[in-house]
């Protein structure tokens, strides 16, 4: 498929701000974020909060740079009953409900506990549902054998969490809270695990040799032996061979995931790592920035190649021998 960018970042920014305002309301619900009230306004929470809605928002918006009429955008979500982008937009919409009432409460009211905090969960609830439904856009395509899987759905809630925890750790250190970032030091070290194994999971299950579906089962031709193709179907590149056609090399593929497994996952862990147990102060945080700054660069490698591994049926037709 080709590697929209406007889809690379919707994928990666909407994962990781959902992600982040999950561990936001959880952190709060339990008490471990404050909730003190300066003037009717909080600078914290407020940073905070705008960094998860900036990315969601700022992620939904650049997912309508892909459709031919990005006007009629509003349109998708009638479709509800039958479609996973239907489905998707209003989960996005319904999310902002429960998000904004939080974010009234902890910015202005400086209350993020009790009521507020569990309006905050059922956010955080629904914010999981949303990324799951971004996931199912893709792993419900039988014609993609690369995305109609489980590992795809799995792979895209756990980035989300993992990119969002390495996220929240980035900002509670920036605000001094010592405390907040202990508690985030476990979730996110498993988390980087958990994804760093998801993901080499699902590249093995890409690059198995079973194929799904061949020149021969495509046709209906396989009674009368191998199916080569004759001639083109087309003289020229069509949206066809634009969008479904994208051809990635092997050796190119293996590179890119590396810089992905290094940069996503490996980087991060280790970065965190040594700032709990060996860094102190202003170098302390800048690690942890930088585990933020590069687990978000990963994950861009690691969506791009998402899109661009992945290989549609119509190939077939076009002198693919398997998808």
């Amino acid at each position: 498929m080709h590697p929209a960018k406007s889809v690379i970042y919707f994928t990666t920014a909407t994962g990781a701000g959902y992600g982040l305002f999950f561990w936001l309301a959880l952190l709060s619900f339990h008490g471990y974020l404050p909730a003190d009230q300066v003037v009717g306004f909080h600078l914290m929470p407020f940073i905070m909060l705008a960094t998860s809605f900036g990315l969601i928002v700022t992620g939904l918006i650049s997912s309508t740079g892909h459709l031919g009429h990005p006007e009629r955008a509003w349109r998708a979500m009638s479709q509800w009953r039958s479609s996973w982008l239907s489905r998707e937009g209003l989960m996005a919409v319904l999310t902002f409900i429960p998000m904004s009432i939080f974010g009234i409460y902890w910015v202005f009211l400086g209350q993020n506990t009790s009521m507020p905090g569990i309006v905050a969960m059922v956010g955080a609830v629904m914010a999981l549902i949303t990324v799951f439904t971004t996931s199912m856009i893709y792993a419900c395509l039988k014609t993609i054998p690369a995305w109609h899987n489980i590992w795809t759905k799995i792979g895209y809630l756990v980035m989300s969490l993992m990119s969002g925890a390495v996220l929240a750790m980035a900002l509670v250190s920036v605000f001094g809270l010592g405390d907040v970032v202990f508690h985030l030091f476990n979730p996110v070290g498993i988390l980087l695990a958990v994804g760093l194994i998801v993901k080499v999971i699902y590249w093995r299950h890409i690059d198995s040799d079973k194929a799904v579906s061949t020149a021969e089962s495509a046709t209906g031709l396989g009674g009368f032996g191998k199916v080569s193709l004759a001639a083109s179907p087309h003289s020229a590149d069509n949206y066809l061979l634009k969008e479904m056609g994208f051809k990635i090399a092997r050796k190119h593929a293996a590179k890119l995931r590396w810089i992905a497994a290094i940069l996503g996952f490996v980087l991060p862990f280790v970065l965190i790592g040594a700032a709990m147990h060996y860094l102190q102060d202003s170098v302390k945080l800048l690690a942890i920035l930088l585990a933020a700054a590069s687990c978000l660069l990963g994950l861009v490698f690691e969506r791009w190649l998402f899109f661009a591994e992945a290989k549609h049926t119509v190939t077939l037709y076009y002198g693919q021998d398997k998808v």
